[in-house]
């Protein structure tokens, strides 16, 4: 698992694969957010200057002090306030995280409580934005999200939050398919021995064929067929093309991994579906590659 991934488990002892939001997108999104918060703090001061300025009228000597509690208000609710109740009401995201596909979560995985959201606004508005010693208290907080393995700065410390990106990526990208005479055989593939190195290694020569020249082509070929047969049983049926052995193995054990996968978010999205969205297993195409090697042949037990 990659740094800007962690694993939780939820209540139903289900993982939940959530990836991290880290200093990047998460500064993105304040700025966005302050210039709604500026936006608001204008709009807002409308109605409040002149219903202070009709008191004043009938309270002049109130009408300075008023005005002075009346701003110190405002300032507050912009930099307390406005997190609060957005990261509540709209299920902790801010108009900034919404825009950059962040959202705040439990430590745990579950929903934010108004005490967390509150707690986390509190305590980012005193030690970090905008803080009680500016610049300096921004780089204490930007040190310790960086150096936070879970990505946490100091409110989400207080609070017991994290900050995930609820957006999945959506492309599998080219998987070459098992070709249909090989699908019976393919299906009883014990390939448990088989690493993401060697697929990876396996897909990339499918891919990139073209680009190759022979001998060099056939010689890497024959290699990476010849190490997926030493960690596969049972052996593929005689005379099958060493292009088609290689597209077989990728592409069964891409269709199992999309399998298991589609399987797990399906549980999630039913524990959470607003975060999780049940994924589909894709469909791949026949490599169109494959007539660019038609020589190769791997080893025994490949002829």
């Amino acid at each position: 698992m990659s740094v800007a991934e962690v694993r939780l488990v939820s209540g139903e002892a289900v993982d939940l694969d959530i990836r991290l939001a880290r200093a990047g997108s998460r500064v993105l999104a304040l700025l966005i957010d302050v210039v709604v918060q500026i936006f608001l703090f204008y709009l807002l001061m409308i109605p409040m200057t002149l219903l202070l300025g009709l008191f004043a009228v009938y309270f002049p000597s109130a009408g300075i002090p008023l005005v002075q509690v009346g701003v110190i208000v405002l300032v507050a609710f912009m930099f307390v306030g406005y997190p609060t109740i957005c990261l509540k009401l709209m299920r902790g995201r801010t108009p900034g995280k919404m825009v950059m596909g962040l959202r705040v979560l439990r430590a745990d995985g579950g929903p934010l409580t108004w005490r967390q959201s509150f707690t986390r606004a509190l305590v980012g508005t005193a030690l970090e934005w905008p803080g009680v010693m500016l610049g300096f208290s921004w780089i204490i907080s930007l040190g310790i999200l960086v150096s936070s393995g879970r990505a946490q700065r100091l409110a989400d410390l207080a609070a017991g939050t994290i900050v995930i990106h609820e957006r999945s990526p959506a492309s599998w990208g080219w998987v070459p398919s098992t070709p249909v005479p090989l699908q019976e055989w393919a299906a009883t593939l014990d390939l448990a021995n088989v690493d993401d190195r060697l697929a990876l290694a396996a897909r990339h020569f499918l891919a990139r064929s073209r680009s190759f020249k022979e001998p060099h082509r056939t010689r890497l070929g024959e290699a990476l067929a010849k190490e997926l047969l030493s960690q596969t049983t049972p052996a593929p049926p005689p005379d099958t093309p060493g292009w088609a052995y290689l597209a077989a193995v990728v592409g069964e054990r891409h269709r199992r991994a999309a399998l298991r996968l589609t399987r797990h978010r399906s549980t999630q999205a039913k524990l959470w579906p607003e975060l999780f969205v049940p994924l589909s297993a894709p469909t791949t195409a026949t490599p169109a590659a494959s007539p660019t090697y038609p020589g190769l042949r791997p080893a025994s037990p490949v002829s």
